[in-house]
């Protein structure tokens, strides 16, 4: 089953028209669609995690419950928030050295797939934020996700399904929104640096159909990098949210489908509403990926 974000949350989505009459925001409409996709989800990692005292209360447990657990990385059954810190150090360090890896020859390719890619954007940046910015195809979707909305989705999502996993005893969907965590955790330092390094002025600050042109180091920088345009940091944590989403919930055909395209929505919106260029939204989305997948998943 196929599900978009504006459908269901546009101007003349069914939810958003059931739920405006109770007077709930956009936020809030998005937090209930979530619930309801997420909530199988949940339930679903109960059975596969149960809890300890069922495991040894019989040893008539079911075969096939025994065989879902077998499938499981024990590894998946010891995240915790007492062994987050040490994780995400181990993260960092993983992320920082990451050079000295290449020097030894090793992920040149997928390497060079990324700086490729955002070479050929940064190319293309003037001519496509010109077409975003002089059409208004994309107000309605703007108006639904919004950069409040957007980045709203993203806290949500981790920990909404944290809360649901822990009223359901459900200890590896609580392990999924901590790695969650950990992977937006990791993303926010390495968005700051970048933001610090590149400086890049944000489409917004031109006009529609400006030049585009010396957009690198060209603005005042901030702590947190608020003034900086390169990377996206919507694209980053909604890839890698989603990343983690996806890699946990194998078993459920859709969910990667649903969390993908959700964070492609969220990143989308960056470029039409001029808050990000096209190739500040691909590295963001790229390394969000990459640090959720083989850096957080891989310990």
């Amino acid at each position: 089953m196929h599900f978009s974000p504006v459908g269901l949350l546009g101007s003349g989505g069914i939810a958003r028209r059931m739920l405006h009459s109770l007077g709930l925001p956009r936020l809030g409409v998005a937090a209930v669609i979530l619930w309801f996709i997420f909530s199988p989800v949940s339930s679903h990692g109960q059975e596969i995690s149960p809890h300890p005292a069922q495991t040894q209360s019989s040893d008539a447990t079911s075969t096939s419950a025994s065989s879902a657990r077998a499938t499981l990385d024990p590894s998946d059954l010891e995240v915790s928030w007492r062994k987050m810190p040490a994780r995400f150090l181990r993260d960092e360090r993983d992320m920082w050295l990451f050079p000295a890896k290449l020097a030894q020859g090793k992920h040149w390719l997928p390497t060079a797939i990324i700086v490729g890619g955002t070479a050929a954007f940064l190319k293309e940046d003037p001519p496509l934020e010109r077409k975003v910015r002089q059409t208004d195809i994309f107000s309605e979707y703007n108006k639904v996700l919004k950069s409040s909305v957007s980045g709203g989705l993203i806290a949500v999502v981790p920990a909404g399904f944290y809360v649901m996993s822990l009223l359901r005893h459900d200890s590896y969907g609580q392990g999924t929104s901590l790695l969650a965590g950990e992977a937006v955790a990791n993303d926010a330092v390495l968005m700051i640096v970048l933001k610090a390094i590149t400086r890049r002025a944000r489409p917004s600050e031109f006009p529609p159909n400006g030049a585009y042109n010396d957009t690198f180091f060209a603005t005042r920088n901030s702590l947190f990098g608020n003034g900086s345009s390169f990377p996206s940091a919507h694209a980053m944590m909604s890839f890698s949210v989603a990343t983690v989403f996806a890699q946990r919930y194998t078993q459920h055909k859709w969910v990667p489908y649903v969390a993908y395209a959700l964070a492609t929505a969220i990143s989308f919106s960056r470029v039409t509403t001029g808050a990000h260029f096209p190739s500040d939204v691909f590295i963001g989305a790229a390394t969000g990926f990459a640090i959720a997948r083989f850096d957080v998943l891989r310990h």
